[in-house]
């Protein structure tokens, strides 16, 4: 054999090596992939509206070229816009996510006991949250609500109230420095402002500004947001080596010694201070304030409730003996026999934390922002104000609150345009038939629930990208579907701090308003949203203040 015909014989057969392995591997996914597709898992899927797959990858490829939380997000709402409310999409070619925003559907959701289980990306908040309220589930869920909801019962918020006006004072006095300014970001102040508030009202601790703590802790939790937002659009990064080849498990841990570190120093003072109590005992009054027995008046009023008659476990009375601070009566359950550890008590902490403050800093930054866009509106709010404090200087009460109708309006409309919780995910335990067609979601499947892009169904809300705080006089709400507007989610797993946030909203808003005039230059239509988890603006909040003299003065 010469030379030659030797050469061609070994590239022959480097080729076959080559082609070979290529064919068997092509076989194998070829067989897998038909196989998976006449399961009855994805042939429910496959049933169900929504854009072409591609093998293999799904749909992920609509998600190529995505460079941050905010183009994801736009993409997303001009999908939405292209399919019926009930759509579905693959992460892969066995991932099956189901995208609903039709009340109807949504109601049977988030009305089951069965379906409480929060979908697989909840997971990415374990290092974070550990297995806390939010993604906790099953007997330790129910338990460990059953414990917390009294903490945020009515009676027991209402001694809050001075708490919030102080707060809300020390916010006014740190805008001081932004009088005049083109422009600043407003989400930096309320940020730091709902730490210290929630450290003091639900942990029963001092705030900490003068450290800085609370604003490096704010700072922290929207680094750990954005970085578990990545984790669920660039899918690559789920996986751990990955996660850890590109430095984002190193910056997480950072992000949570700063997250931790706080709240294990709050737990340690507590109790300390339980067992000094224990030494010393005080009166099972300890935990009320005087401004709970000033309001004793307003006990008549009401608060918002879209529910309309619907009672939960936030409306159950709670005795005396738990009108305590949240922490403090996490540890007085553990050291009197309750189900519940240490380090349970510290994943509530870290939960409470998270949600309790993240939530009202951007409820609180949006609704800012509209009312410096919005002047007509402001001015009604303000109008509100004079009736109810004239140009006192006096700190609001629990029953001035209840007064505060139309900026409850204003506060209610605002979570509808910009929910806080952009969307909701749950994972099926059970086949669910629909409402809204004849569909069957098959069990295993996730179902994302769009918040955001339910509150702006034209169905529900009349010219639903407008700002209108109408959409909540009572004959505009008397025949919504109940889970038409769902901003603290509903049903058994919905928010147990939603209470708390609006009682510190209308007191801290109010408090801001009395004492500045809020402007804006950017319109509602240049808003760059994200939802990394929060919904908050891309662009930042950015508002302009003037001192206010009169109340009565615009």
């Amino acid at each position: 054999m010469t030379t030659l015909e030797q050469v061609e014989v070994a590239e022959a057969q480097t080729g076959s090596s080559v082609l070979y392995p290529f064919l068997i591997v092509t076989a194998i996914l070829t067989i897998i992939h038909y196989w998976q597709q006449n399961t009855r898992y994805v042939k429910l899927g496959n049933k169900l509206p929504g854009p072409p797959a591609l093998p293999f990858i799904g749909n992920l490829h609509y998600l190529f070229g995505v460079r941050n939380s905010h183009e994801v997000m736009k993409r997303a709402v001009e999908l939405s816009h292209d399919y019926p409310p009930v759509v579905r999409g693959w992460i892969g070619s066995w991932f099956l996510v189901v995208f609903l925003w039709d009340p109807r559907d949504i109601e049977i959701i988030l009305s089951s006991h069965v379906h409480i289980d929060k979908s697989i990306e909840y997971s990415m908040f374990k290092p974070w949250l550990g297995d806390g309220l939010l993604i906790s589930t099953g007997d330790k869920w129910r338990s460990h609500r059953k414990l917390i909801a009294p903490t945020f019962h009515l009676n027991v918020l209402k001694s809050f109230v001075g708490l919030f006006n102080k707060n809300g004072q020390t916010l006014v006095e740190r805008l001081k420095k932004e009088v005049g300014k083109p422009s600043f970001d407003a989400h930096d102040y309320l940020s730091e402002t709902t730490v210290d508030t929630l450290l003091e009202a639900a942990m029963g601790v001092k705030r900490t500004s003068q450290d800085g703590e609370g604003y490096n802790y704010a700072m922290a939790v929207m680094k750990m947001c954005d970085i578990i937002h990545q984790r669920t659009y660039k899918v690559w990064l789920r996986l751990e080596p990955i996660f850890r080849f590109v430095g984002m498990a190193k910056e997480q841990m950072q992000h949570l010694n700063i997250i931790h570190g706080l709240s294990s120093k709050v737990i340690k003072r507590k109790k300390e201070e339980f067992i000094k109590r224990k030494e010393s005992p005080v009166s099972d009054n300890y935990y009320i304030t005087e401004q709970e027995e000033t309001d004793k008046e307003a006990q008549k009023g009401t608060y918002f409730d879209q529910s309309q008659g619907l009672k939960d476990d936030l409306d159950d009375d709670v005795g005396e003996k738990k009108r305590m601070a949240f922490l403090d009566l996490m540890i007085e359950s553990a050291q009197n026999g309750a189900v519940i550890s240490d380090a349970e008590i510290k994943e509530e902490v870290d939960t409470i934390m998270f949600e309790g403050h993240d939530t009202t800093a951007a409820a609180s930054s949006f609704t800012l922002c509209i009312l410096g866009i919005h002047q007509e509106i402001q001015k009604k709010v303000m109008d509100e104000l004079y009736q109810i404090f004239g140009d006192s200087d006096r700190p609001a009460t629990f029953a001035d609150t209840l007064e505060m109708k139309y900026l409850e309006r204003v506060i209610l409309e605002t979570l509808r345009l910009y929910p806080p919780v952009p969307i909701i995910a749950r994972q099926l335990k059970e086949d669910v038939k629909l409402a809204s067609g004849d569909y069957l979601l098959p069990a295993g499947c996730t179902v994302v629930i769009g918040t955001y892009k339910v509150h702006r169904n034209p169905e529900i809300y009349h010219n639903p990208e407008e700002f209108n705080p109408d959409n909540f006089l009572a004959e505009n709400m008397q025949n919504r579907h109940y889970y038409g507007y769902i901003p603290f989610s509903a049903g058994p797993r919905s928010c147990v701090g939603r209470k708390y946030a609006m009682l510190k909203l209308k007191i801290l808003l109010s408090t801001v308003l009395r004492n500045y005039k809020i402007m804006s230059d950017i319109k509602e239509s240049e808003f760059k949203l994200q939802g990394d988890i929060i919904l908050k603006r891309a662009d930042g909040f950015r508002i302009r203040i003037e001192p206010r003299k009169s109340l009565k003065a615009m």
